[in-house]
């Protein structure tokens, strides 16, 4: 049986419909209780949410059902993701959750499970989970029609201040004197990125940090990349950083006003950990969409890549695999894992400032020799998830392609795992075949599903 609630982060869609209506949030909310139920022991359980206007409610329904289910739940208020996992983690939480739609525009949400290891829930685990969500919601239909009336928790803002002091005392305060462009989205960087910059005493100055429910990664963020290197050039700054609505991944911008991505800081990281022997087997793992460049300037350093599918839950468990200390997405996700359980925005942040600090270089200095095969990734908005390689006219264009391309190029074909999207990516070093071949493969999905 497939999972019909999860995808690969969680839970997510409109606030308001299906699974995100307050019926469902709140058979949530019981089934997870429910299943962190120990005999003779209450559940504790920390939420912690992003800046969306329907985040507060979410919680709220979600506190209900786990409060039914007889957990104790406290709430860390606007936070991010990764912050979650820590405080599950280190404060003996036997789950964490967050409310939050990430990258997603303000009118989607979504509910994600970390367990009291910090670690996002397995595959197994989550279908194990929602089947529970189904019966509860067959069972309930009258308790989740009619919800209780319970006043919402206030935010500890203790709990955001452990994981800001936690996040200071992982990398040596960076000796960075100029001046560091900070875009946060509107998310939950808004709350924790100010605070702890702060205590570390570096000069910073920050942009779409004035969240109003509405304009979270509004034209902002690591979806727009080039806000931040723009700013960054105009203000003659040394760099830029950008996070996404929850803050789980970062992309930067050097002092030219480039865009740098998280192969490029997967480059940084891994030359920086080799060179102190702390680079485990000499390995990174990456994703499918990783470009071949980097794969190719790590071969160079001696470093070998291996590629997960994509979500960073699956880098992880790569990671876990083989031993590996270092993994992340091209969209910036970054795992340390001797330090985190999860990709973590702030941290990256920090930990890159202190590379550029040990190093004494400047941003673009670090990373100049990655030379990056042209890529393009094209999303096409589909009605149903049929398997593509079922559809005939689509994989008779992927197989082309693949013939045409094969040692010169890849071709990565793929479902969104939280829109309704197909994602074709195609690298070349032929620019014209590439983009020849994305048509060909977009165009296909778009005839056959397209919505």
């Amino acid at each position: 049986m497939s999972r019909k609630l999860f995808g690969t982060d969680g839970i997510r869609g409109v606030a308001g419909e299906f699974p995100l209506d307050s019926g469902t949030v709140f058979a949530i909310g019981l089934a997870l209780g429910h299943h962190l139920s120990h005999e003779g022991q209450r559940p504790r359980v920390v939420i912690g949410q992003d800046t969306r206007e329907s985040s507060a409610w979410i919680a709220d329904r979600l506190s209900d059902g786990l409060r039914a289910a007889q957990t104790d739940v406290s709430s860390a208020g606007v936070i991010t993701t990764p912050g979650i996992a820590y405080l599950a983690r280190e404060l003996g939480f036997d789950a964490g959750v967050v409310i939050s739609a990430s990258h997603n525009p303000w009118t989607d949400n979504g509910i994600k499970v970390f367990g009291g290891d910090g670690y996002k829930l397995s595959d197994e685990l989550e279908l194990a989970i929602e089947k529970e969500i189904f019966r509860f919601m067959e069972a309930h239909r009258e308790v989740t029609a009619v919800l209780p009336n319970i006043s919402s928790l206030p935010g500890d803002h203790s709990l955001r201040e452990k994981y800001e002091t936690w996040l200071k005392q992982r990398v040596s305060t960076p000796k960075i004197k100029e001046t560091v462009v900070i875009d946060c989205a509107n998310g939950a960087a808004s709350a924790c990125a100010p605070e702890l910059f702060n205590m570390l005493g570096l000069s910073a100055e920050f942009i779409h940090y004035k969240p109003n429910g509405k304009n979270i990664n509004d034209h902002c963020g690591a979806l727009y990349p080039q806000v931040v290197a723009d700013e960054v050039k105009k203000r003659s700054a040394a760099l830029g950083v950008t996070f996404d609505g929850d803050a789980d991944r970062a992309l930067f911008a050097d002092g030219n006003g480039n865009v740098v991505n998280g192969d490029a800081v997967l480059l940084m990281a891994a030359r920086d950990l080799q060179a102190r022997r702390e680079l485990a087997s000499d390995t990174v793992v990456a994703t499918t969409m990783s470009n071949m460049g980097l794969e190719a300037a790590l071969k160079r350093s001696g470093i070998r890549m291996l590629r997960a599918p994509v979500g960073d839950k699956y880098v992880l468990d790569e990671m876990r695999k083989t031993g590996a200390v270092l993994g992340g997405e091209q969209s910036g996700h970054i795992i340390f894992s001797r330090a985190a359980t999860t990709g973590d925005g702030l941290l990256t942040a920090l930990i890159v400032l202190e590379i550029l600090s040990r190093n004494g270089k400047q941003l673009d200095e670090l990373v100049n020799d990655l030379k990056v095969f042209p890529q393009v990734i094209k999303n096409v908005r589909v009605r149903e998830k049929q398997p593509l390689d079922q559809i005939a006219t689509v994989s008779s264009a992927i197989r082309a392609a693949e013939q045409d391309l094969a040692g010169n190029g890849r071709v990565v074909v793929r479902y969104s795992g939280t829109e309704p999207l197909a994602r074709v990516m195609i690298e070349a070093e032929s620019k014209d075949k590439m983009e020849k071949h994305a048509d060909s493969i977009s165009g296909a999905i778009q005839a056959a599903i397209g919505a």
